[in-house]
């Protein structure tokens, strides 16, 4: 009895342990890849905002893979509502072409963070405009699109 009682205990200390989202579902690989977003896009602000030390290097390769992740997630949002525990309000889906045009401006302006860093060495003060319009994308998106 103790046995089984411990298996039953386990298993369900495991399934508290995960948030249910299939990792292979449009909803769950979205949510990695906003994850991931948010990681990278958190440390570039850290380091202009003086939480982590600035490193040229590091920040030319963090724009690069925002850059890289802003194309991402738009493909994992499919035609109808997906089932699960999803931050996205309907509106996504009701008003596609508004959406679909934020995740250009998402894009464009992590671009234009790339581009930026390509002239060596960076300052740290060059690079605030640019990030501060990444940032202001990715609110922009969320006021009208995410349920906080």
């Amino acid at each position: 009895m103790f046995k089984r009682l411990t298996v039953v205990l386990l298993a369900a200390l495991a399934l508290t342990a995960c948030d249910g989202v299939d990792p292979h579902s449009p909803l769950g690989q979205r949510k990695a890849i906003f994850k991931s977003m948010l990681k990278t896009s958190e440390d570039l602000g850290g380091m202009l905002r003086g939480r982590l030390p600035f490193n040229g290097q590091t920040f030319a390769e963090g724009a690069v893979t925002l850059d890289e992740l802003s194309h991402q997630p738009w493909q994992h949002f499919p035609q109808a509502r997906d089932a699960g525990d999803s931050s996205a309000r309907a509106e996504v889906w009701e008003r596609q072409a508004r959406f679909q045009d934020l995740a250009r401006q998402l894009e464009g302006v992590t671009g234009e963070l790339v581009a930026v860093t390509r002239a060596q060495p960076l300052d740290a003060a060059q690079l605030k405009g640019p990030m501060d319009r990444v940032e202001a994308a990715c609110k922009a998106c969320h006021a009208e699109f995410r349920n906080h």
